[in-house]
């Protein structure tokens, strides 16, 4: 594809926006109704695999549905043919901002400004939630920071509400904000979205994740076994927030708040009105039907969600106040690595896939497929607890 590309009859390609792993996002003209739209196309590399071609088609729909001011708008999707190969696109809301991982290049953002997004990002969590989808891969790549206010992106690998995760042997996500019962092969809950959604949080206030792991491995392991550190003394900052990313955060799914309910709270301390922010968010979220698990002995493989609308440019609301220490990259990194920027057309760094299985106890183990881990970081994650050899008589 180049740029003068005419798609569908309709959207002429302008300029690249941004690329990852399984798509690339174009700003584009739609000569029909005369607006800007983000276009984003399916990799050619991908696009003779009918799974691929599924996915992006799914993830149209899903936030098709969805009619909320914080979930990008999605217009159109279709297929046209390009140097002979069939590719699939989705035309969607131009977004001109900057990403919360960009952001959070130049450090920890200012309290209220943190408070101020992760409202709005989870007001667009309980409308998704009300709907029935839960989004899967909520982390600060997939968050659009623009003069208008957060959107919500990527809603590429987003599941009914009770549907069992990994069912196809894949658990698709980050590994740095999977949740554990994710890991665990429980089936999908919108308390999934929340727990992702309290690290995006934690990691916006304090520049850092709440535990030490610079690989895979030791990601996976936080997750299960590992306490989250409290948040630092942040100058300011209400205590009832500090509460609220710690219950975000809990180990079971039933400890952890509604959307809903973050979004009120966040929403009433960054001065939000509640009419603003739960348009179309109003319904409560969505009981989790009885559905079994999965066999403990099957492996999952744990893929890089990749980041939709990689755009440029931005409002400048958020930039009252100045960054503190580097923030802890999203990825498969070391702590002090700074996280991708979105202004880059460069691939997406994504970490590579890696099999969670577990050992005759149950405890779930993370080692990298086909690939040796990364160097240990400063930190280790906790280590499950060794089982107990039984006694002779």
């Amino acid at each position: 594809m180049e740029c003068g590309q005419l798609i569908a009859g309709r959207y002429r390609l302008r300029e690249r926006l941004g690329q990852g792993g399984m798509s690339v996002v174009w700003r584009a003209d739609d000569d029909v109704l005369g607006r800007e739209v983000a276009v984003k196309v399916l990799s050619a590399v991908l696009a003779g695999d009918p799974r691929q071609r599924r996915l992006i088609r799914d993830e149209a729909r899903s936030a098709a549905r969805l009619r909320h001011a914080n979930v990008v708008a999605v217009y159109d999707y279709g297929e046209f043919t390009d140097a002979g190969g069939m590719l699939s696109f989705v035309v969607m809301e131009l977004a001109d901002g900057r990403t919360l991982a960009d952001m959070l290049t130049g450090g920890r953002l200012p309290w209220k400004v943190a408070t101020l997004v992760g409202a709005q990002v989870a007001a667009a969590l309980a409308a998704a939630h009300a709907d029935g989808i839960v989004h899967r891969d909520v982390k600060p790549a997939n968050v659009m920071v623009t003069s208008a206010g957060v959107k919500l992106l990527d809603f590429g690998i987003s599941a009914a509400v009770g549907a069992l995760d990994g069912a196809d042997g894949q658990l698709l996500g980050t590994p740095a904000y999977l949740a554990p019962e994710r890991i665990e092969g429980a089936p999908v809950r919108p308390a999934t979205d929340v727990y992702a959604l309290g690290l995006l949080m934690y990691l916006a206030l304090a520049g850092q994740m709440p535990w030490h792991a610079s690989t895979a491995t030791q990601m996976v392991k936080a997750h299960v076994y590992a306490k989250p550190a409290p948040l630092p003394a942040i100058p300011g900052l209400p205590p009832t927030v500090a509460r609220l990313v710690s219950r975000c955060l809990a180990k079971r799914p039933a400890d952890r708040p509604s959307a809903i309910e973050v979004s009120e709270v966040l929403g009433e301390v960054a001065g939000l009105p509640p009419a603003a922010l739960l348009r179309n968010a109003a319904a409560p979220t969505m009981t989790l039907p009885a559905v079994r698990t999965r066999p403990r002995g099957r492996t999952m493989l744990i893929a890089a969600g990749v980041a939709a609308g990689m755009l440029v440019a931005g409002g400048a609301w958020w930039a009252d106040a100045g960054p503190a220490k580097p923030a802890q990259a999203e990825t498969v990194t070391t702590p002090s690595a700074p996280a991708p920027s979105a202004s880059s057309s460069a691939p997406e760094r994504t970490v590579r896939p890696v099999s969670v299985t577990r050992n005759r106890t149950g405890a779930a183990t993370g080692k990298p497929a086909k690939a040796k881990p990364a160097p240990a970081g400063p930190g280790k994650a906790a280590k499950p607890p060794k089982p107990k050899k039984p006694k002779k008589k």
